[in-house]
């Protein structure tokens, strides 16, 4: 999960204009004639220049990132057909970074159609690779032949260097065009590529990559592929050098993500094969609550599921119930169990790899493969079944887990309509402590959460009662990762915020597309439950003290939105205020706040020989109504961090949680220590 600042200003109003006055004002901007002079056409890589929200998803740090992610999936791709076993990253301190493996090396060879090396058509052609059906790759991640190119055509510079044929060949290039024809360079005896790029500042908001998303996704790879070694290197910060390497693969990733976990057996594992598709499944079940399904397609990860997820669920609901009945651990008269009831605990990777995979999209988020539902659910099936006839102990123990999660489910169901008829919530549906805003407009209106009843009461003094509502909650809400729905329904303050949010509870899993509605007795993994569009306010702000209890108040209730209303933080409703921790007050009418000791420390600089007076604040109680709204209510003057979730970094954020939320207390520990030095002020680090 990733924070951002979220710019405030106070809202302008809006003039709105007749349909006459807008026909007119487009009238007046068309020019008379349209000819074949007015058409504009863009040469060899102009259109991603022109264009890269339509290449890379965009020209932020979204892009910027897909454009890193395309040229090492050429070099995974090499992996992947047996002709790789290392990639090598490095990020310079000019600001570039490279990709270098030992594959085949781009082919370097005069094309006798286009009269120029396979190498710079590679680089500076659209749809040009060897995944095609040339037979260079029989699987590819980077399908759609736009990868490298269109890093080459974002980037300030690039050089490629091939090492093939027994030599060395390099090319350079400047906003995509080539500075000189490909040339060798030396000898050698060696194989591979290496790509060193600079992304180009013209064309992008933001040139600064992040290591930690560029070393998540080097070790993802590394699990995805098993002995394939991956080495990052940082010249920046060499404290960071890191590599990764996993002999058992997706096995350790599922071990990985379940360190903090209470698991019921060893991981599961099988691997099988059909015709041009082959599929890898890592299983392991253990007694918490949550389910976690990661699924990739040629190392591609698909945060939104697809066919491959939907074949799995299937497979699992019908082989548990199945063997379940056949050893008589499910009675006759017994409904079978859901989708939902064999899922929970569940974590698990799908790992497929097959030819000419469809996506939905660009950034393949989803996989549409038609065939791969069948495959999927007929391989898994049949993995599973003989793992669960291969080992009964193990076997029971799923099907009791399953049969308790039957229940409690139920039980959830139960919990979650009973919240909407609470004796907290009074005559109009909503909890008698929420002081609630004039607009009924969600789009204006934000609800602050804000910790204890003195605070509260500033809030509600120094609000604005036209957009603004206050919620305040007494004490630490239920943690929710050591607890299953059903018991967190019984928390006060929990059924007070879904009432007062409006969009009831998800109290399935949550995961993508998981079997169908026949297996699942549900729709593709949704509820009627939890619905987006009720939502009241489009600003849900966590207001509490810049200090320890207040983070541990902030981290339990982000636990609670992302476990069971992960669609508020994927839509971005979901912020964090930042009150400050000092004012500093010079003479009688000068006050200036600080949120850190460094803010602070700067402030009292600048004032230089004035007298002044610098105050900690203990809490938001503590602060004047005033105060409260001038430094972290009014959008004019406050200081809010939205929260994203970032669906390609699941995993981690996963086992964020469950190491810093879960009932083991080493897994935790090892955590805070990996991080205690990035930490540069204990009551105030995001």
């Amino acid at each position: 999960m990733a924070v951002k600042k979220q710019p405030e200003q106070k809202p302008k109003e809006e003039k709105r204009a007749s349909n006459h006055d807008v026909v007119e004002s487009i009238s007046k901007k068309i020019e008379t004639s349209y000819g074949a002079e007015d058409i504009q056409v863009l040469e060899g890589l102009e259109a991603v220049r022109k264009r890269p929200g339509m290449y890379v998803g965009d020209n932020g740090k979204k892009g910027l990132h897909q454009m890193f992610r395309e040229v090492l999936d050429n070099s995974v791709d090499e992996a992947l057909a047996g002709h790789c076993d290392k990639i090598v990253v490095e990020m310079y301190k000019d600001g570039s970074i490279s990709v270098e493996d030992n594959g085949r090396g781009i082919p370097v060879g005069i094309m006798k159609k286009e009269k120029l090396s396979a190498l710079e058509i590679i680089m500076t052609k659209l749809h040009a690779g060897g995944k095609f059906g040339g037979g260079g790759y029989k699987v590819s991640g980077g399908l759609h032949g736009v990868g490298v190119s269109c890093t080459n055509a974002l980037s300030e510079w690039l050089t490629a260097t091939v090492q093939r044929d027994s030599g060395i060949f390099t090319q350079t290039y400047k906003k995509g065009k080539p500075v000189e024809p490909v040339k060798q360079t030396a000898k050698s005896s060696k194989t591979g590529t290496k790509i060193q790029w600079k992304p180009d500042a013209t064309i992008l908001t933001t040139v600064d990559m992040d290591r930690n998303l560029v070393k998540y996704r080097l070790k993802e790879i590394a699990y995805l592929n098993a002995g394939l070694t991956i080495e990052f290197i940082d010249e920046i910060e060499p404290e960071h050098n890191e590599t990764f390497m996993f002999k058992q693969g997706i096995v350790q990733l599922v071990e990985d993500m379940n360190e903090s976990e209470d698991p019921l057996h060893k991981p599961i594992y099988f691997h099988r094969v059909r015709e041009d598709m082959e599929i890898e499944i890592a299983m392991q079940y253990h007694r918490g609550y949550h389910t976690n399904i990661l699924a990739y397609s040629n190392n591609i990860h698909q945060p939104d599921g697809g066919t491959h997820v939907s074949g799995f669920g299937q497979a699992l609901t019908r082989v548990i119930n199945q063997y379940a009945r056949k050893m008589n651990l499910i009675k006759e008269k017994d409904k079978n169990f859901t989708a939902d009831d064999v899922a929970e605990g569940l974590t698990a990777v799908i790992a497929l790899k097959l030819e000419n995979p469809s996506y939905n999209s660009q950034d393949k988020v989803k996989l549409v493969t038609p065939e791969v539902q069948g495959a999927t659910n007929s391989l898994v099936g049949d993995g599973l079944l003989e793992f669960l006839e291969e080992n009964p102990g193990v076997a029971k123990g799923i099907v009791d887990k399953s049969a308790i999660a039957q229940r409690a489910r139920e039980e959830a169901r139960k919990a979650a309509e009973a919240v909407k008829r609470s004796s907290a919530m009074d005559s109009f549906g909503l909890p008698g402590k929420l002081t609630d805003c004039v607009s009924k407009n969600p789009r204006e209106c934000e609800l602050f959460l804000v910790e204890g009843d003195s605070a509260g009461g500033s809030a509600k003094q120094a609000r604005d009662r036209m957009t603004q509502a206050v919620l305040p909650l007494r004490g630490k809400i239920l943690n929710v990762e050591r607890a299953r729905l059903d018991k967190a329904l019984d928390n006060e303050e929990i059924k007070a915020l879904i009432a007062a949010l409006g969009v009831g509870i998800d109290v399935e899993t949550g995961r993508a597309g998981f079997g169908d509605d026949t297996e699942t007795g549900g729709k593709n993994g949704k509820t009627s439950h939890f619905d987006l569009e009720k939502l009241r306010y489009h600003k849900i702000i966590i207001m509490t003290d810049a200090d320890v209890d207040g983070e541990h108040i902030r981290t339990l209730l982000l636990t609670f939105f992302y476990r069971y209303m992960k669609p508020l933080i994927m839509h971005g409703h979901v912020y964090l205020a930042q009150p400050p921790l000092f004012v500093v007050k010079a003479g009688s009418n000068e006050r200036y706040y600080a949120a850190t000791e460094a803010e602070r420390d700067q402030i009292v600089e600048n004032l230089k020989r004035k007298k002044f007076q610098v105050t900690r604040f203990k809490g938001l109680g503590e602060m004047m109504a005033e105060q409260l709204e001038e430094t972290t209510m009014s959008p004019a003057g406050r200081r809010l961090v939205q929260i994203n979730f970032d669906p390609q970094i699941e995993a981690e954020i996963e086992m964020m949680f469950s190491r810093l939320m879960g009932d083991k207390v080493e897994p935790r520990r090892l955590f805070i220590e990996k991080h205690a030095k990035e930490v540069t002020n204990v009551d105030w680090h995001y």
